[in-house]
């Protein structure tokens, strides 16, 4: 069965909101072949309306490779309660519940259902119980200000951590996983 799967980058104080203004410093070899090897394992990829607003007028004429080639030829599925339609090549609007679409997209052949981006939706899943795996790139960098992936309100997830490294640049790669009640 599928695995869905998401990474972000993410400030020590937990921002994951605008990474371009404290992130590129950092983005060295090491998490440029991370994130190659973690895309090559995913032919599926799901955004939330925020992510597919600011992507879709961006990415269909960028020449940012290898990253634009293949966000602009994997099926991607636009998660949103507001949108009517998506016109981005291989989109498809979900607009029911996501569950639903998550189990039929991990029934079918293929790879890894990847989350690109989309705190908000990352935070759903998560807190639904749908993601499978969760890898959180560290940045050494206090943000300050902006939208946090996790809220003073969430439930208690016990997580596991799977893999983890540390870049030559000082970004902590961790990899977590959901604990089930018997770990």
């Amino acid at each position: 069965m599928r695995k869905v799967v998401a990474a972000l980058f993410i400030s020590l104080d937990g921002v994951v909101e605008a990474p371009y203004l404290w992130q590129f410093d950092v983005f060295d070899d090491d998490m440029m072949a991370a994130m190659t090897k973690q895309l090559a394992a995913q032919d599926t990829v799901l955004l939330g309306r925020v992510t597919y607003e600011d992507w879709a007028p961006y990415w269909p004429t960028s020449t940012d490779e290898p990253f634009a080639s293949y966000i602009n030829s994997v099926p991607k599925y636009i998660v949103s309660t507001t949108l009517k339609t998506v016109d981005w090549s291989n989109s498809t609007l979900v607009d029911g519940p996501i569950a639903d679409t998550l189990a039929s997209l991990k029934q079918q052949p293929g790879q890894m259902i990847g989350v690109a981006g989309s705190p908000t939706l990352v935070h759903s899943l998560l807190q639904a119980g749908l993601l499978d795996e969760l890898m959180l790139m560290i940045h050494p960098v206090i943000a300050g200000k902006g939208k946090h992936l996790f809220e003073d309100s969430d439930t208690l997830q016990k997580l596991k951590v799977v893999d983890s490294k540390t870049t030559r640049s000082g970004v902590l790669m961790v990899t977590y996983q959901p604990r089930r009640d018997a770990e």
